[in-house]
C-alpha cells in the first residue's frame, strides 16, 4: 500500500498575497522525483502557466538540502535522495477570478492546479492537505468553506483534508475568510451556499430556497426514478465584488464572481435582471456537474494539464449545458414564459450580430477554443462565433427538431439522459468510465431520438449556416419577429467608454465605419464638428439618415484623423419573441418543453 502524498497550506503574510506550501513525498522515485505544476485548469481552456507565481522553491530530505533542477517551464526533477522528501515554495496569488487563487486580509481563495504540484508516478495515491489558518489575531475567525472531504478536520475548520488522488485533490476549490454561510438539502444532499464580501441586506433564505428549486430539478432530471445526485456534497462559493461575472465547475462544487447588486435584497421580492442573470450562473455551473465533470468528451479523460486538450465537442458540453441552464429557471418557475422568450431572443440576436458565425462553425470553434475563444482580440465578431451562445442555439434548434420528428415523443432530454447513463454515472466510480468520442455524439443522437441528423450536423454543427428558427419556432406556438423598422443609421462600431472618451472596441465588418477606414482603439472626438460624447455617437446620429455623409475626427494613438462616412443601416437583427395561443396543438407542445 502506498503512502499519501501531503500538502500543508498557510500563509505568513497575507499582505504580501503569499501562500506558502509544501508537499511531502516518502517514497521519491529512485532515480530522482519528478515534480510539475498544471498548464492550465479544467473548464477555462487556455494555457495560463500557473508556475510563473511560483517563488522559492527548495528540497529538503533527512535535513539536508536536496538539489532542483527545472527540467521545462513548469516541471523540476530533485536528485536522487532517500524518502521522506519535501519541498518548500511560496505561491503569489492575486488574481481575483474563478481560475487561479486570491490571497488578502479579507480572505484566501485557491484552486489546486494553481498551488499544489503534482508528483509524477504517484499521481493515484491518496493526496492529503492540511489546511492551516493564516498567522495572526486577526484570522481567528476565519472559517474553511470546500468539498474536498475532511479528514482530521471538523466541517468549515482548519485541519486535514483528504483526497483520492492527484485529479480529485485540484477538483475542490478553497475558499477561507468570515463568509456568509447557508446550507438547504436537495433531494437528501446538503448545499452550502458560501458568499465572501460585503453584501449590506442580503437575503440569503431566499437565494437558498431558489437555488433549491434549481438544485432537486436537476437531479431528477438525470436521474428521474432514484433522485440520486453524483456527489454526497455540493458547495456553491461566491465572491461580491462592484462589478464582476463568472464560473467554473468542479466536481462538487463551483466558484463564481457576481456583481454585488446581482444577490436579492432583503424585503424586495422582485427578480432583477441581476439577480436572473446570477441564478443563471448557477444553474449553468450545476447543470456541468454532469455535462463536463462526468459526461466528457474522450480528449478530458483523462486531462493532460500540461498542454492543450483538442476537441471539437465543446459546442455539446458548453452550448448545451447553456442551454438547460435558463431552461432550467423556467421550468422551476422561476421566470414565466415571456421573460425566457425574451432571453433566447437576445441570445439570437447575439449571434447574428457578428459575421465570424458565417465563418467558423461550432465545431471548429470548440477545436480552436485554446488559441481563439479565449484569446479574442477586437475582431473577434467577424471572425469567430462562439460555441457557448450558438452552441446553445444549437442545442434548441435540435431540441425542437427531435420533438417535431417525433411527434413529442423524444427530445434533446432523452439525449442527455443516454449519455449520462452510457457516459457520465460511472465516471468516477470503480468501474470508471470513458469520454465520448469525436464521431460518437453523431450516431448516439440517431440513435437515441430515431431521427436521421446527418444533414442538421452538416449544416449547423460543422457548417456555418444560420439556424432554421423561422421554421421550427411556430411549430410552438412561438411568433419570431424582426422589429427594425426605421433602420436607424449606424457607424457599425462598438464602442465603449474609456474614461472621458468613446473607444472603439470592434468595427464589424462591412459597416459604414470599416468601409470609411475607422479601427478598433481609435477614439472619437468629434462628428461634424460635434464632441462625441464618452458613451458613443447614438444620440449625434439620431438627427441624421441612411446615406447621409458625416465628417469624423478619431484619434489613433496621439495623431488626430479625420474620415469621410457614409452611414449606413444598423443591419444586425432584432429578433423578438412572442408565445402565442394559437394554434392550440403547438401551444400545448410549449407548455409540454417548458413545464
Amino acid at each position: 500500500m502506498t503512502t499519501p502524498i501531503r500538502y500543508s497550506i498557510t500563509s505568513n503574510d497575507c499582505a504580501a498575497h503569499v501562500f506558502d506550501v509544501t508537499v511531502t513525498v516518502d517514497a521519491p522515485a529512485a532515480d530522482g522525483q519528478v515534480f510539475s505544476l498544471p498548464a492550465w485548469i479544467p473548464g477555462s481552456y487556455m494555457i495560463r502557466e500557473f508556475a510563473r507565481n511560483i517563488i522559492q522553491l527548495r528540497g529538503e530530505a533527512s535535513g539536508k538540502k536536496v538539489i532542483l533542477r527545472k527540467l521545462d517551464k513548469h516541471t523540476w526533477k530533485a536528485a536522487p535522495c532517500a524518502g521522506p522528501l519535501t519541498l518548500t515554495y511560496q505561491v503569489y496569488a492575486w488574481d481575483l477570478s474563478v481560475r487561479t487563487a486570491h490571497l488578502d486580509q479579507t480572505h484566501a481563495f485557491f484552486n489546486g492546479t494553481s498551488v499544489f504540484l503534482r508528483v509524477e508516478g504517484q499521481e493515484q495515491s491518496q493526496h492529503v492537505v492540511d489546511i492551516r489558518r493564516p498567522a495572526g489575531d486577526a484570522y481567528k475567525r476565519w472559517r474553511v468553506a470546500t468539498s474536498l472531504p475532511e479528514l482530521k478536520a471538523r466541517r468549515y475548520g482548519f485541519g486535514t483534508y483528504v483526497a483520492a488522488d492527484y485529479d480529485e485533490l485540484i477538483d475542490h476549490p478553497v475558499e477561507l475568510g468570515t463568509f456568509a454561510l447557508a446550507t438547504f438539502t436537495a433531494h437528501g444532499v446538503p448545499h452550502d451556499v458560501v458568499i465572501t464580501g460585503q453584501v449590506p441586506n442580503l437575503d440569503l433564505p431566499r437565494l437558498s430556497a431558489d437555488l433549491q428549486k434549481i438544485c432537486e430539478a436537476q437531479i431528477a432530471f438525470f436521474e428521474p426514478k432514484s433522485k440520486r445526485a453524483p456527489m454526497s456534497r455540493y458547495v456553491f462559493m461566491t465572491m461580491v465584488v462592484g462589478d464582476g461575472y463568472g464560473g467554473l465547475e468542479h466536481r462538487a462544487s463551483t466558484a463564481l464572481v457576481c456583481a454585488r447588486s446581482d444577490l436579492p435584497v432583503k424585503g424586495k421580492s422582485e427578480l432583477s435582471d441581476g439577480y436572473r442573470t446570477y441564478l443563471g450562473l448557477c444553474s449553468h455551473e450545476y447543470f456541468h456537474t454532469w455535462n463536463v465533470k462526468r459526461i466528457k468528451p474522450a480528449a478530458f479523460a483523462p486531462y493532460d494539464l500540461r498542454e492543450e486538450g483538442y476537441t471539437s465537442l465543446l459546442w455539446l458540453f458548453e452550448g448545451f449545458t447553456s442551454y438547460y441552464d435558463d431552461l432550467f429557471l423556467v421550468r422551476t418557475g422561476l421566470i414565466d414564459e415571456a421573460a425566457y422568450l425574451g432571453m433566447l431572443a437576445k441570445t439570437i440576436n447575439g449571434v447574428l450580430r457578428g459575421s465570424g458565425r458565417r465563418k467558423q462553425s461550432v465545431a471548429e470553434s470548440s477545436f480552436d477554443a485554446w488559441v481563439k475563444y479565449y484569446r479574442q482580440d477586437e475582431n473577434a465578431p467577424n471572425a469567430i462565433v462562439s460555441y457557448y451562445t450558438k452552441g446553445s442555439l444549437v442545442a434548441l434548434a435540435l431540441d425542437l427538431t427531435i420533438r417535431s420528428e417525433t411527434k413529442g415523443r423524444k427530445s434533446l432530454d432523452d439525449i442527455m439522459l443516454a449519455l449520462w447513463q452510457q457516459y457520465g454515472r460511472q465516471f468516477y466510480t470503480r468501474n470508471g468510465g470513458r469520454g465520448l468520442g469525436e464521431e460518437e455524439a453523431e450516431a448516439l443522437f440517431e440513435a437515441v431520438s430515431g431521427v436521421k441528423l446527418k444533414r442538421f450536423f452538416d449544416r449547423y454543427i460543422r457548417g456555418t449556416e444560420d439556424l432554421p428558427f423561422s421554421q421550427l419556432l411556430p411549430e410552438m406556438a412561438i411568433k419570431l419577429e424582426d422589429v427594425r423598422k426605421d433602420r436607424k443609421p449606424s457607424l457599425g462600431l462598438r464602442v465603449v467608454r474609456d474614461g472621458g472618451d468613446a473607444k472603439v472596441a470592434n468595427v464589424y465588418e462591412g459597416g459604414a465605419g470599416h468601409r470609411a477606414g475607422v479601427s478598433a482603439g481609435d477614439k472619437l472626438v468629434a462628428l461634424d464638428g460635434l464632441r462625441v460624447p464618452p458613451a458613443g455617437a447614438d444620440g449625434l446620429l439620431a438627427r441624421y439618415r441612411e446615406n447621409d455623409v458625416v465628417a469624423l475626427h478619431v484619434f489613433r494613438r496621439d495623431e488626430l484623423m479625420s474620415f469621410s462616412v457614409k452611414l449606413k443601416s444598423d443591419d444586425a437583427p432584432q429578433m423578438v419573441l412572442a408565445a402565442e395561443t394559437k394554434p392550440a396543438t403547438a401551444a400545448r407542445k410549449r407548455k409540454s418543453w417548458l413545464s
